[in-house]
């Protein structure tokens, strides 16, 4: 017996079958990629001219060891590094403070001055690769740090390319790894476009991330309006900043989840194309055509890998890469069949990075941009994600914009609330998770994992203390003295901390003072 109702995950009635009667009047079957509104694509070639970057993410334990999982990662085949930092860094302490007790180098690489980010990129060269960083709060310092490696290893600040995430309003929403209150962060992510827009113009300034929202609990519509949300209201603090929609839009980059249900997660990735380039368009008055474009970086979704039966996860791992590629991403990072476990081992690393590499030679997906253009059930699912995208940001807008709506917790409640719905289905057994509530064996597992030594934390004080003995802390003080005066004013905060990362301030010495200055987010309860 057929089930009387099927949804897809964000809870869309899909059809027994579709035909052209459910595709909408003005349906233009006869749209180009690489043209505005980019519903099929940013390239008219896509990947016939330029395959995805294949960026796995990666960051564990000391800047040596991953160094050291960069350097093979290289060898392999992967096309861009992308940085994970381990929650001190991501908090703005050092790896000597007492709140980093435990969680040095645990789920990222250890970050606390410039000796650590020299040993973290030794022996690559910054104007040969593309580096993307996934960090938030101190976005600024990572930042200043890599332009103070670029320097030292002659590159060109107009040259080097790469990301930063610096999207701090999400944390606000999904992931808690905040500092300071709205206000002086949204300082220090505007001082970052500001910063690259005039002096290193190949830089993405900010990585608007669905990823995170869509890993709390969300569904595909609210994955897509809630981060086009977010990013009205950076490019709105932008323009009030004086910067040029047209200039400071073509480094704007977002990150979106790639999770199970195959068809709505390319339809989602088509829809927020469409909808940005609109936005940018009708709101903000874009002209330039790549100032409209939204270019996206996935990754596939954690939240669906299983500690039970973990080579499950490589299946689920290839179809959501392969929607992914499907929806027209810009770089991809897979993820490993051990992630629900531990840190990945390099095997499963190099099974997460080959499953890419399947995709992009032996399938023949690259071959045309678009494939699933025309489909009746895909232009149908891209049509009401994109519409139901819409009410979400009017309802939002209605309230005040994102940063209100954050201050009166509508994300977090929606969130909740979806989250709850998908977990009850599970636990009804009306979705099927295989090997989890359905397809169960008895198992013992001999995957070997990888574990983050605790020396790590021992080995980066030794470290710190000699690095504070040898630097001139007379002209520490005077660089933080001088950060705090600019933090209390309205400069671009940029240049001082660069200043700082040169002259061995730390991170956690630089985030103190921020806190002096700025204060620290307490969310009400």
């Amino acid at each position: 017996m057929p089930k009387a109702e099927v949804t897809t995950d964000a809870g869309i009635e899909i059809k027994n079958f579709y035909t052209a009667a459910d595709l909408p009047g003005d349906f233009n079957g006869d749209q180009k990629p690489g043209e505005f509104p980019f519903l099929r694509g940013i390239y008219a070639d896509m990947y016939r001219s330029r395959l995805w970057t294949m960026r796995q993410y990666s960051g564990f334990a000391s800047a040596r060891e991953t160094n050291a999982r960069f350097r093979y990662l290289l060898s392999q085949g992967q096309t861009g590094l992308s940085v994970a930092f381990d929650l001190p860094t991501q908090m703005g302490y050092d790896s000597d403070h007492q709140f980093a007790e435990g969680e040095v180098g645990k789920v990222g690489v250890a970050i606390s001055s410039l000796e650590d980010m020299e040993i973290l990129f030794d022996g690559i060269r910054l104007q040969d690769i593309t580096t993307s960083m996934t960090i938030n709060a101190t976005a600024p310092i990572l930042l200043a740090l890599y332009i103070a490696i670029a320097k030292k290893q002659g590159a060109g600040l107009r040259e080097i390319g790469g990301t930063v995430q610096n999207d701090i309003l999400k944390e606000y929403i999904a992931r808690a790894t905040y500092i300071y209150p709205p206000s002086g962060s949204m300082r220090l992510v505007t001082d970052v476009f500001e910063y690259c827009t005039k002096h290193v113009p190949k830089w993405n300034f900010i990585s608007i991330s669905g990823y995170h929202i869509r890993e709390a609990g969300s569904d595909a519509v609210q994955e897509v309006a809630f981060t086009l949300a977010n990013a009205i209201e950076y490019v709105r603090a932008a323009v009030q900043r004086g910067l040029n929609v047209d200039e400071f839009g073509q480094r704007l980059s977002f990150f979106f989840n790639s999770h199970n249900n195959f068809f709505e997660e390319i339809a989602k990735f088509r829809a927020a194309r469409r909808l940005w380039a609109s936005i940018m368009k009708e709101k903000f008055g874009a002209t330039n055509p790549r100032a409209m474009m939204l270019r996206f970086h996935a990754q596939t979704a954690g939240s669906t890998l299983t500690a039970q039966q973990p080579d499950n996860n490589v299946v689920r791992v290839a179809l959501q890469a392969l929607a992914a590629v499907l929806g027209g991403t810009q770089s991809l990072h897979t993820n490993s069949r051990d992630e629900a476990l531990a840190l990945p081992s390099e095997e499963s690393v190099r099974v997460a990075l080959r499953t890419q590499q399947i995709i992009a030679h032996e399938s023949g997906v690259t071959a045309a941009a678009d494939p699933l253009a025309g489909s009746y059930l895909v232009e149908r699912l891209t049509n009401e994600i994109e519409a139901r995208s819409r009410q979400y940001l009017e309802q939002i807008e209605a309230m005040g914009g994102a940063l209100r709506a954050i201050e009166m917790g509508f994300f977090q409640q929606e969130i909740g609330r979806r989250a709850w719905e998908y977990q009850q289905a599970i636990e009804r057994g009306d979705k099927i998770i295989v090997g989890v509530n359905a397809y169960q064996v008895q198992e013992e597992s001999n995957m070997k994992l990888l574990r983050v030594d605790p020396a790590v934390r021992e080995e980066q004080k030794v470290r710190l203390q000699d690095l504070r003995k040898r630097r001139d802390n007379a002209r520490v003080s005077e660089l933080r003295q001088q950060l705090e005066k600019a933090a209390a004013g309205k400069e671009n905060l940029m240049p001082y901390i660069i200043a700082c990362v040169e002259n061995l301030v730390t991170l956690g010495e630089i985030s103190d003072s921020l806190r002096k200055v700025f204060g620290v987010y307490k969310p009400e309860q």
